[in-house]
């Protein structure tokens, strides 16, 4: 579900779709969770949402699958004679649009197995016939309903199969196929999400004919995982049938869509006499080349404009027992991913990008831990113990070198030497997951003028990064128990490394989850310690962070002890705890949950995770009433009623609000989302980064927000956000608009524009020690008021010219400006009542040449050209107006030329630029943007699948 806001001069905006709707993310974290599941995506970062299991609320369906005695060719015709031995199973439910009804079309799924694979060939007919029947050509898994995305918007008929091959109600094996041929599949091991980067070797093929069209399918055991038994097995087993014209969704194991519907739900394949799987190795070598050029370097003695970098590594894949399997990696290379976009960020926590790497998102969920849903919550994270990103992460001593460096030469990222993952589930129902990566040390090179000497210098240390995870089910997966351990070591054999970062950081926790009454009600809780080592400097550093700030000089309850939350410079570790607890009813037409969630003020888990605060006891509830029959003008709605409230460990109530919500479908297909919340005025005890306490201003919340048919050729999606302040001027509004073209059936285009205006925000400048405030022990803490105008531009252009070759374009134009004025105080800690300097208090005066601020506390008159004087109190602030141009952008050329082998063809472009000043003029920086340097890299991929 959508949540929103922190501070008005924090937001940005992003998607989080239950079913087609946008909200603003702001501060640390932000969650969204579907209702019917209660699932909810990761922090804004987002939160991976737990699939909790179920026991079958309905006597489960059974399908037959017969011995392959012929052959079969795999050609999308059902043909073969042999698939005369299978018995088709032919009864579909509809749960959308009418759920509960029977389906409108007739469709027939058979399965065959033999010694290697599994054959599905599947007659969907089509009561208009050909005519009736709509595929879409697009690129391999961009059809799939994910659990924590939004729903597909290039839609077409399709079939697909899900396998639970151990039966344990909790696995998700995805095969999906359209009409064009097309194919998706994704993997949710263990009651995890699904996983759309895992991308098995199996064959599919579809035909159009005058009845409908026809599918085959050939999965190859060697691509499972499954227990090795010498009895005829039995698998857990769902088909859905797409019909687009229809917008019709029906399944073969019905339940309705306010029950459970996973796993648990899932009917029986059974007569499968598979034996022992093959044993299966794999070999996934590349080569490639790419051409760099970075104008940026103009003038850099260290570094050239141009150069080669040639790559050669590769993937390997092991079957070590018949459900266990190792990966392991050298020299990964990841120059096709796509590019994060650009964020303008003026707060101090860490701006959280998903990973996008094949090798850490495959099979990532084993390493999931925690879990955390919510129906409707806001700035809060779930208990995240590993964050795949930390491995291979840019140095982290480049920005410190890159502050008083005139050049430098930084790598943009550390060199991973080797990685391995095991994962699987053991014969007795425990799923296992083990990840090992080693990274190399990076050394950059600076200058601190353009004729001085080279210096050459450690920015990234020799690391070992470390995974265990283990889960066990029980109850037929009506409750799963599980712990995580994670550690990174690193070799700091340099000074400024070893006060710089930890020697080594350890976490450990356990979680569990149980369901009962047909999995209405569930608890689910999580707990975990974390313990980082290293110089005091080091640990110093970290607990003057903005993820803790123990220098905050009204900090309460300080001391030692294990669990220290006081500013110790002599400590050489740092401990603390995290928990978080759901009690909830998750399905049914009334719904309702209340959570908990902490963290002790000295948990730290950023070496491997990520975590933007800590210090907090954070609770919510919220009551749910969901129709999921259609009524005289919707076809689904959902409304919501609840709030939220946190403390930090020394009292203070740093967080409440209260909101209501109203989401659905109207008959039309067309999808409305609306909610308001109210934040009264709170403490905040990091507004002033690392001073005292003080208030920040209560806000008004209210979203609007609508999208059209997503199977039409054109398709709309319109929202706007708007938060005003209680007792300040201050007001942010967030509009989005998002058009999705779909000419033809094998080409879309979209446009989505983002405009966010901020007036008189609370922003942030800056501290300004040895004044004379004892309020305030001797730190003057100034703010300002901004007025900031963020437009970007969201461009893709999608071609699909067979279902194995693609073209995907991408486009990311932004424009930034932030004019700050009224620069000003608090009076008093605790407080909400600021003086603006120049009218309440002193005098303010700009720099002759324009490059900051003077300022004059005391009252004197503030000198423009003598600042600061001494013994006066006066000081000099930076002009921190910005404007801000930025494009990222890429083009992939992806040719799937065998099974498993794919050639990638690369471009990408990214421009930046930034001046001075802090108004937004459309015409004048558009125009500065496109005469940016630009800094261009050309990218070809080959890599070349080996089973052996």
């Amino acid at each position: 579900m959508p949540v929103a806001v922190r501070g008005l001069a924090r937001c940005r905006l992003a998607m989080c779709k239950l079913a087609s709707w946008a909200v603003v993310l702001c501060g640390a974290a932000v969650v969204c969770a579907s209702p019917a599941a209660g699932a909810q995506e990761a922090p804004a970062q987002a939160v991976a949402a737990h699939q909790a299991p179920s026991i079958h609320p309905h006597p489960p369906p059974v399908a037959q699958a017969a011995r392959r005695v012929g052959p079969i060719v795999i050609d999308g015709r059902l043909d073969d004679p042999a698939w005369a031995a299978a018995t088709p199973i032919t009864t579909f439910t509809q749960v959308q649009p009418a759920d509960g009804a029977s389906a409108t079309q007739r469709t027939e799924v058979r399965f065959l197995y033999d010694a290697n694979a599994i054959y599905i060939g599947a007659r969907m007919y089509d009561s208009v016939g050909r005519r009736g029947v709509r595929g879409r050509l697009i690129r391999r898994d961009q059809q799939l309903d994910l659990d924590n995305g939004p729903p597909a918007q290039l839609t077409s008929d399709k079939l697909t199969i899900i396998l639970d091959p151990y039966h344990d109600h909790l696995t998700r094996a995805v095969f999906e196929v359209n009409p064009s041929g097309v194919k998706g599949d994704a993997l949710g091991a263990g009651g995890s999400n699904l996983d759309a980067s895992w991308d098995p070797v199996w064959d599919e093929a579809s035909n159009v004919d005058s009845l409908g069209w026809t599918a085959e399918i050939r999965i190859p055991l060697s691509q499972l995982r499954f227990a090795a038994r010498d009895t005829v097995q039995t698998w857990g087993l769902q088909v859905i049938r797409t019909v687009d014209r229809l917008n019709e969704r029906d399944w073969w194991a019905y339940s309705h869509r306010n029950e459970n519907n996973g796993p648990a739900t899932y009917g029986h394949l059974t007569g499968l006499a598979l034996g022992h799987p093959p044993r299966q190795f794999e070999v996934l070598p590349y080569v490639s080349n790419s051409t760099e050029g970075y104008a940026a370097n103009a003038g850099n003695p260290l570094v050239p404009i141009y150069k080669d970098r040639p790559e050669a590594g590769g993937d390997v894949k092991y079957l070590l027992t018949s459900n266990v399997t190792l990966d392991a990696t050298i020299n990964p290379d990841f120059g096709q991913v796509d590019l994060d976009p650009a964020v303008i960020n003026l707060t101090a926590f860490e701006t959280y990008f998903p990973e996008k790497r094949p090798f850490f998102i495959s099979g990532s969920g084993a390493f999931d831990f925690g879990g955390f849903n919510c129906f409707f919550c806001s700035n809060v994270s779930p208990m995240q113990l590993f964050y795949s990103r930390r491995i291979g992460r840019s140095p982290q001593l480049a920005d410190y070198y890159s502050s008083f460096a005139a050049y430098t030469d930084i790598p943009n990222n550390t060199t991973i030497l080797g990685a391995a993952k095991l994962t699987g589930r053991t014969g007795t129902g425990y799923t296992i997951g083990v990840l090992d990566a080693v990274t190399n040390q990076e050394n950059g090179s600076y200058v601190v003028a353009p004729d001085s000497a080279r210096h050459t210098v450690p920015m990234e240390p020799l690391s070992n990064y470390m995974v265990a995870r283990v889960k066990k089910d029980l109850g037929d997966g009506a409750t799963e128990i599980g712990g995580i351990v994670t550690s990174t070591v690193r070799d700091l054999d340099s000074p400024i490394l070893a006060d710089s970062l930890h020697r080594n950081a350890e976490a450990a926790g356990g979680d569990f989850i149980t369901t009962w009454d047909h999995r209405r009600y569930s608890l689910m809780g999580s707990a975990a310690l974390s313990d980082v080592a290293g110089t005091p400097q080091s640990i110093l550093l970290t607990e003057e962070s903005s993820a803790h700030y123990f220098q905050r000089p009204d900090r309460g309850r300080a001391g030692g002890g294990l669990f220290a939350n006081g500013l110790d410079s002599a400590a050489t570790s740092l401990r603390g705890y995290g928990g978080y607890l759901r009690l909830a009813k998750d399905n049914g037409d009334w719904l309702w949950e209340t959570s908990a969630n902490i963290r002790s003020p000295g948990f730290e888990v950023n070496d491997l995770s990520f975590m933007g605060r800590s210090d907090y006891i954070w609770n919510n509830a919220n009551i749910v009433r969901q129709w999921t029959v259609p009524g005289a003008w919707y076809r689904s709605l959902f409304a919501d009623i609840g709030g939220q409230t946190q403390h930090n460990f020394s009292g203070d109530r740093t967080d409440l609000q209260g909101q209501v919500s109203l989401f659905g479908q109207l008959l039309n297909f067309w999808q409305f989302n609306l909610f308001y919340i109210y934040h009264p005025t709170i403490m905040d005890d990091d507004l002033t980064r690392g001073g005292p306490v003080v208030k920040r201003n209560g806000y008004q919340d209210a979203f609007a927000g609508v999208s059209t048919d997503p199977r039409r050729a054109l398709v709309l999606q319109a929202n706007t956000e708007a938060a005003v302040g209680l007792n300040e001027p201050s007001q942010q509004i967030t509009t989005q608009v998002v058009v999705l073209v779909k000419p033809v059936s094998n080409v879309s285009f979209s446009l989505g524009p983002t405009l966010v205006l901020l007036r008189h925000g609370v922003q942030y400048d800056s501290a300004i020690t040895g004044q004379d405030v004892p309020l305030f022990f001797g730190t003057r803490y100034v703010f300002s008021s901004i007025d900031q105008n963020t437009l970007s531009m969201d461009t893709r252009l999608n071609i699909a010219f067979t279902p194995t070759l693609t073209l995907d374009l991408y486009a990311q134009p932004l424009l930034a400006s932030g004019h700050y004025y009224e620069f000003e105080q608090f009076d008093h800690p605790r407080q909400l009542h600021k003086s603006i300097f120049g009218r309440d208090v002193g005098s303010i005066k700009a720099l002759a040449n324009g490059s900051g601020y003077c300022i004059d506390p005391a009252g004197a008159t503030a000198s423009a050209t003598a600042c600061p004087t001494s013994p006066s109190q006066d000081f000099v602030i930076p002009n921190p107006d910005f404007n801000t141009r930025s494009l990222r952008g890429n083009a992939v050329l992806r040719w799937e030329y065998r099974p498993g082998a794919t050639v990638y063809f690369v471009w990408q472009q990214m421009r930046f630029d930034d001046t001075a000043f802090g108004n937004f003029q459309f015409s004048r920086d558009q125009s500065l943007l496109l005469r940016a340097p630009a800094d261009n890299v050309f990218l070809v991929k080959v890599n070349y699948w080996l089973p052996l």
